[in-house]
């Protein structure tokens, strides 16, 4: 019998870019954070925008809680290789192109009688936007949507990217990563005309190409996320 196994398991990673090497500014916004999310013992890759100490960030980190596992190849690549620390290869930059057009609808902000100025702490009007696009999205390109929905009456290549904070809907085969939802919405909904994604995603939880259900591969389907806030695969009826 074989002494090795090889098996696979699905792994949450937190990703933790830094703009600042202050680490007292690091601990306090750090420690914040996890205040207000159970963070503790949570996975994290390291990036940066600028030069760290990065012994001292890890022992910083793990202070905290954390448990850094790689670094993102870049201003820290040298010095974990040189501890044989695991670097990742760094991200491949998408092109973030223009949509066709886009829609925004504002919500009107409480209005003031005649003569009189808004009172103090009045709440501005909100917008929420949809972004159209009528082209396919192409490898290496990517449509995000902030403050809305996103439509697509074509389908997405492999290797591109569609970010929505709302729904998407893609009138074609999508074939790479599809995010809904983003920032936190669980309502968000995805709705598509031919399952093929490398990643789709709704708030977080997401599901990768080999782990999509066969039954819907190649399929119309709306996705969505259950009580449980988990990723329901259901095959659309015409």
């Amino acid at each position: 019998m074989a002494d090795i196994r090889i098996t696979g398991r699905m792994v949450n990673f937190t990703r933790l870019t830094l703009d600042t090497n202050d680490h007292d500014a690091i601990r306090q916004q750090l420690s914040e954070m996890m205040g207000e999310t159970s963070w503790q013992g949570a996975l994290v890759i390291l990036d940066t925008t600028v030069e760290q100490e990065l012994i001292a960030l890890i022992q910083l980190l793990s202070s905290l809680d954390l448990q850094p596992m790689a670094v993102i190849d870049g201003l820290l690549g040298d010095q974990a290789r040189a501890i044989q620390f695991p670097v990742l290869p760094a991200d491949r930059p998408l092109q973030r192109i223009k949509p066709t057009r886009e829609q925004i609808v504002e919500t009107p902000a409480a209005v003031a009688g005649p003569g009189q100025k808004p009172a103090a702490g009045t709440s501005r009007g909100l917008s929420y936007a949809t972004t159209y696009h009528d082209e396919i999205l192409r490898t290496g390109q990517s449509i995000v949507q902030d403050h809305g929905d996103v439509i697509l009456n074509a389908g997405i290549n492999s290797g591109s990217e569609v970010i929505a904070s709302g729904n998407i809907h893609i009138y074609g085969s999508i074939r790479g990563r599809v995010i809904a939802g983003a920032g936190g919405n669980t309502a968000a909904r995805i709705f598509c005309h031919s399952l093929e994604a490398e990643l789709v995603s709704i708030a977080g939880t997401y599901c990768v190409a080999d782990d999509i259900p066969q039954h819907v591969i190649r399929k119309s389907v709306h996705i969505y996320l259950n009580d449980q806030q988990e990723l329901v695969f259901d095959v659309l009826q015409f």
